[in-house]
């Protein structure tokens, strides 16, 4: 599994870099370049913190609005990880467990979660939030990578009951994220990774995008996929090879 794992990375980070995306450029700016990444565990709370410092402001630059779901754009601080699928609700699914601090403002993925605490929980896809997904190889994007996606009703398919509703592996799990500085940390508790502190992980700075397809909704298929990776513009390691442990 670990080495399968690799080989989509690497798959990713080469298709990455040698794909041009225009519209992904005007993101590409220090507030993304990684300069580290850490996971560090405080037993005495149970909880491990994952942050992500940049040589610019943390989580600063937000996506532009295009004022609909297809083609709507997602940044993201990115951390893939050796988690198995079950640590974190997805059943026996196979791909990458990541764990992705996204924005966006053209569309919700967190119903349950008021991140803007005005009321409304339908308005803050913006506000900087947290998901878990699955990422599988993925050659339509250039990224090389999207979120694994099934079909809706298929009963085989496990998730957590915090998932947003999408026909694609992802969870709006509701974890603290603290954006401060040139720092973005998100606080994650023990038991909702199956209480495993010895996995290995990376980091990346990324853009992505929805595709509905001509149908126009999540649910359409498309010539790309629902959420899929078009351009990564920093990697912690520098060659996504996973090589960080949780402190």
């Amino acid at each position: 599994m670990k080495k399968s794992i690799i080989y989509l990375l690497i798959l990713f980070l080469n298709h990455s870099i040698s794909s041009a995306c225009d519209k992904c450029s005007g993101y590409n700016n220090s507030d993304f370049k990684i300069k580290s990444a850490s996971i560090t565990h405080n037993a005495d709370l149970g909880i491990t913190v994952w942050t992500i410092k940049v040589e610019g402001t943390a989580g600063k630059t937000m996506p532009k609005p295009v004022g609909q779901l297809n083609g709507a754009p997602v940044l993201g601080y990115v951390f893939p990880t050796t988690l198995k699928a079950a640590d974190i609700g997805f059943g026996q699914a196979e791909g990458i467990v990541a764990l992705a601090l996204t924005s966006h403002p053209d569309f919700e993925d967190t119903p349950l979660w008021d991140e803007n605490l005005d009321g409304n929980y339908l308005n803050d896809g913006l506000i900087w939030h947290a998901h878990w997904v699955l990422l599988v190889e993925d050659k339509r994007v250039g990224g090389g990578l999207s979120v694994r996606e099934f079909t809706k009703g298929d009963p085989n398919v496990v998730l957590p009951p915090t998932n947003p509703g999408m026909a694609m592996y992802m969870d709006s799990p509701g974890f603290n994220i603290v954006a401060k500085g040139n720092s973005i940390k998100v606080i994650v508790p023990d038991f909702r990774i199956n209480n495993k502190t010895n996995f290995k992980f990376d980091a990346v700075s990324c853009y992505m995008e929805v595709s509905t397809g001509a149908g126009g909704s999540h649910e359409s298929e498309g010539t790309k996929p629902m959420l899929g990776v078009y351009k990564v513009y920093a990697v912690a390691s520098g060659n996504l090879s996973l090589p960080y442990s949780v402190k």
